[in-house]
């Protein structure tokens, strides 16, 4: 088993390195010291890579942009396991899938000596910050973490700078079947779709209701209880007020920070709170942050 050694918070505490940090984070060259450039045939993916999902349009864009100023922000390697003289990706595989579109030869890098934990929680660092990673990317990620490198949960929010909710809640769309995961990485449902469905009898069956008929998350969440959605019941009274963009971003600050979903019900500087769980285990944790003392 791979030692456990303290994670430390965020890329600095992780990398140790300034210039690690600063490619992790999207630097251009000019700001790392220590960057060269190596052949890009001798650059290779990394097998474990928490994203999975690059489409073509975004690596044709970005290759579009290296074609006219070529690669502006180097990749982090490291010496490939088991191939003497060439190099595995830590951080920046969508550039260099698109340099080679481009048709580069070779690529800027800054090469590291790192061990596997490193570069898995580096991917799942870089990708988070960037919000690359599907939910379900990102829950196979952590899952990877605690049972390949014996992480606990609580080591990998730190690792990674999210709390111990919101990796618990992540890595519970792990226990959905295959098709829901899909629908997800597809992009068909989203996390608040599959979270609502997670202890649903038939959640594919439910899944393929809630994709045919373009259900809202809290309709698919009153159809996982069994009720209709509120889309095929009657409609009385006027249509509910969009939130403005001021209100919808507190319920996601809010939620990210609570790692469940919140929504905001405003009318004038007077409304109401909710915030809605789906296990008891969720609300003890709510619980304990609501009431923990700084």
């Amino acid at each position: 088993m791979v030692e456990k050694r303290g994670l430390g918070r965020g890329l600095s505490a992780l990398l140790g390195d300034v210039d690690e940090a600063k490619v992790v984070a999207g630097a251009p060259a000019a700001e790392i010291s220590g960057v060269r450039e190596i052949p890009i045939e001798l650059i290779h993916r990394n097998e474990h890579q928490p994203r999975w999902v690059f489409t073509e349009a975004e690596v044709e864009e970005l290759a579009g942009s290296i074609r006219e100023k070529g690669v502006l922000q180097p990749i982090l390697v490291r010496p490939a396991p088991g191939l003497p003289g060439e190099w595995e990706i830590v951080a920046g595989e969508r550039r260099w899938r698109a340099s080679q579109k481009a048709g580069l030869r070779v690529m800027p890098v800054l090469v590291r000596e790192l061990d596997d934990v490193q570069v898995l929680e580096i991917g799942v660092i870089e990708n988070v910050q960037r919000a690359n990673l599907n939910p379900i990317e990102e829950g196979a990620a952590y899952q990877t973490l605690i049972e390949k490198f014996g992480r606990t949960q609580e080591e990998v929010a730190e690792s990674i700078g999210k709390s111990r909710s919101h990796v618990a809640n992540t890595l519970r769309l792990m226990n959905l079947p295959e098709a829901v995961r899909n629908y997800v990485l597809e992009g068909k449902l989203s996390a608040g779709h599959a979270r609502a469905i997670l202890t649903a009898d038939d959640p594919v069956a439910l899944a393929e209701r809630i994709i045919a008929g373009g259900l809202s998350v809290r309709e698919a969440e009153a159809l996982a209880r069994g009720g209709a959605p509120a889309a095929s019941r009657p409609k009385s009274g006027a249509k509910k007020a969009a939130k403005d963009t001021d209100t919808q971003a507190l319920e996601v600050d809010l939620s990210d920070a609570l790692g469940l979903d919140v929504e905001v019900l405003d009318k004038g500087g007077v409304g109401e709170l909710r915030i809605r769980y789906a296990t008891l285990e969720q609300l003890d944790e709510l619980c304990r942050k609501l009431t923990a003392r700084a």
